[in-house]
């Protein structure tokens, strides 16, 4: 099965609709699908619900798609530093569901694993239980989450074999892999493509099945939400 595409716009071809719902992997701006949010914000497609750790900043990741009006909903559990991202949330014209980073992760680990939900503790007593099933387990209160299953994967991997295996490198793990199982078809992109048989099967976080569709992305420009230097000292 021939899984390398040229672009992220051939990639995602076929796949795109409005109303669809997407899980998007990274952390801040730390391996976020560059390449697949652009294709996607010059697609058009609207209406998106979008589920991700954050929304990205302004004018950079899932920002670039909040600042086109293309994106109904955003089920996220951190939202600073994206000031678009609150002006529309205040203003009434973007929904979000808040979730625990945690019970996010786990959200999307748990569609991807066919579990419809899960009981956890957090959130029990504050604004996140609202509206949802209280069940006692040994005498304490767990709150009933929805596992995550999504129309749509988009995440970023540090290499790649061309079958479809990847790596991701460090922080980009955090959510790329639960987030790449969560969705009905996976794309990816990646730093590197390599030969099967060039990565180590131990090292493997996410097997080749559930990737569809993959595109080699680089070369990358590396983002830094907040750039801080010291002043030269006087010679």
């Amino acid at each position: 099965m021939q899984k390398i595409y040229s672009s992220a716009e051939e990639a995602l071809q076929g796949l795109l609709f409005d109303g669809m719902t997407i899980a998007a992997g990274g952390f801040g701006l730390c391996g976020i699908p560059e390449r697949l949010i652009d294709a996607i914000q010059a697609s058009g497609v609207k209406d998106l619900t979008i589920a991700s750790n954050n929304a990205g900043i302004d004018n950079e990741g899932l920002g670039k798609l909040l600042r086109t009006r293309q994106v109904k909903k955003m089920i996220s559990s951190y939202v600073g530093e994206n000031k678009e991202f609150e002006r529309q949330f205040l203003a009434g014209e973007l929904e979000v569901e808040f979730t625990p980073q945690g019970t996010l992760a786990e959200r999307l680990r748990a569609g991807g694993a066919g579990i419809p939900g899960f009981y956890t503790k957090t959130g029990v007593g504050t604004q996140v239980a609202e509206g949802k099933e209280v069940k006692s387990f040994d005498g304490e209160d767990y709150i009933l989450e929805r596992g995550i299953r999504a129309d749509l994967s988009v995440v970023k991997g540090w290499k790649a074999d061309e079958s479809g295996n990847l790596v991701f490198r460090k922080t980009a793990r955090n959510f790329n892999q639960p987030a790449a199982t969560s969705g009905k078809i996976c794309v990816a992109e990646v730093e590197e493509i390599v030969p099967v048989g060039s990565l180590d099967p131990d090292g493997i976080h996410l097997p080749s099945i559930y990737v569809k569709r993959l595109i080699l992305g680089a070369p990358y420009d590396k983002k830094i939400e907040f750039k801080t230097v010291r002043q030269r000292e006087a010679a």
